[in-house]
């Protein structure tokens, strides 16, 4: 096989996001880049930037093709007839204006299913966001990355280079019989890293033991969710965040774990029920950087039972002993657990159900670190990064955060229909973040 006929598969991580995928809402997560309009509202520029950076990425290039039964998981095409101008738009922000206009369309873009025709992502420009603003909302599916990935593409996108050339590569034809042939050099060479994945298994499986509990306590974060989302937003100085948790032994998602749950238990009790600890699915990267020619998803996910109640000291002291346990192990350990399963269910047609009923979690929350210094895009300034995560299943409500040039920003993800009071919930995080980071030792 000459390295031009290489089969280009998704990965094992990768496949978790598609099998995923079949919910009420698609798996596609991103970023709202907020740009300083320098004076200009010409939009032309700056969109002719964004389609030569953003076609550097190969990936962004390449399409997602189905392959027969029995030749292994799908594959990455590139795409012959690939056109930025497919995926990129401008729009004016409705009026009033502001950023609540931008992520009502950065919600509606996040629960319209891309067509996997072409590459998975899309990009819009919102202009006239305020007098000297406007907003690139970026979305793409989740079988492209994981948040690291995301990261290398907003480098390449802030990246002085010259750009994407134009010029496309031919799409690749394989025949089921060279499929399948790979599909089986591939499980054989895998039997060879067998003792390897097993200690990772066991590994994974220790992972996901660190509730101590077989089931999350039943409350009603946990409910089919329906195909709309709404978002809301929270800000903080992160040099802040991070003295105060400092000062209590612990790290940035120490105290924002804490204050989630925290934020839940206020939420729940506004709907009348009371729940004292909360399960929280806690995204672990494999890798702490990567490059836009390595994409895809290399994450692995731990349950963390999290205390609500109690004096804060003592939660937070908690969550960081629990986190500093979690740490010694092999990150993202639990994919090895999970990928089987999540497949063994796809293939019998019971993952829908499976992820609709599941009691292991109550929600979601993922944490980057983004660029410590600020960024800008073809001369414009990026005044703020929101991050846009996903939720699935019948976890109503997740939280996406990534600091950036001195910010912490936290976006909260819901499905209206089951979490109607997203805007109380930001409330109460904002308000439990800040009791926090006023908690000294004693």
């Amino acid at each position: 096989m000459t390295p031009r006929q290489h089969v280009d598969r998704v990965s094992a991580e990768d496949m978790m996001s598609l099998d995923a995928d079949i919910g009420s809402a698609p798996m596609q997560v991103g970023a709202i880049l907020m740009l300083s309009t320098e004076g200009s509202e010409d939009s032309a520029p700056l969109l002719e930037a964004l389609a030569r950076r953003l076609g550097t990425v190969p990936r962004l290039r390449q399409r997602l093709v189905s392959v027969p039964f029995g030749c292994g998981r799908p594959i990455w095409a590139d795409d012959s007839g690939f056109d930025p101008a497919h995926h990129l738009g401008v729009i004016a922000c409705p009026a009033p204006g502001g950023e609540e206009a931008v992520l009502n369309i950065a919600a509606e873009m996040l629960a319209a299913p891309l067509s996997r025709d072409r590459p998975l992502w899309s990009a819009k420009l919102i202009t006239g966001v305020s007098p000297d603003l406007s907003a690139l909302v970026f979305v793409f599916h989740h079988v492209l990355t994981d948040g690291i990935g995301g990261l290398a593409v907003l480098e390449a996108l802030a990246a002085a280079e010259a750009g994407w050339d134009g010029r496309r590569e031919p799409e690749i034809p394989y025949s089921a019989l060279h499929l399948a042939i790979d599909a089986a050099r591939s499980r054989v060479n895998a039997l060879a890293g067998l003792p390897a994945a097993l200690r990772t298994a066991a590994a994974g499986a220790s992972e996901l033991r660190q509730t101590g509990k077989p089931r999350a306590a039943r409350t009603s974060l946990n409910r089919p969710t329906g195909p709309q989302r709404t978002l809301a937003v929270l800000r903080c100085d992160m040099e802040a965040v991070r003295t105060a948790a400092h000062m209590q032994g612990a790290t940035v998602n120490d105290l924002i774990l804490t204050a989630v749950a925290t934020a839940l238990h206020r939420l729940l009790l506004a709907r009348g029920e009371y729940v004292e600890e909360f399960v929280i699915s806690v995204l672990f990267s494999a890798r702490r950087h990567t490059t836009i020619t390595y994409l895809g998803n290399r994450s692995g996910i731990i349950p963390v039972t999290v205390p609500a109640v109690g004096p804060a000291k003592g939660r937070v002291a908690a969550v960081a002993a629990t986190m500093r346990s979690v740490k010694q192990r092999p990150p993202g350990a639990s994919t090895a657990i999970i990928g089987p399963i999540s497949r063994v269910a796809a293939h019998l047609g019971a993952y829908r159900f499976v992820i609709d009923h599941q009691h292991l979690v109550h929600t979601f929350v993922t944490n980057l670190r983004g660029p410590e210094r600020a960024l800008a895009i073809a001369g414009r300034p990026v005044t703020g990064i929101i991050p846009l995560g996903a939720i699935s299943g019948n976890v109503t409500v997740a939280f996406a955060v990534l600091s950036y040039a001195g910010t912490l920003t936290i976006t909260t993800i819901a499905d209206p229909g089951t979490c109607p009071d997203l805007t109380g919930l930001r409330d109460e995080l904002s308000s439990a973040l800040e009791a926090l980071m006023v908690t000294g030792p004693s």
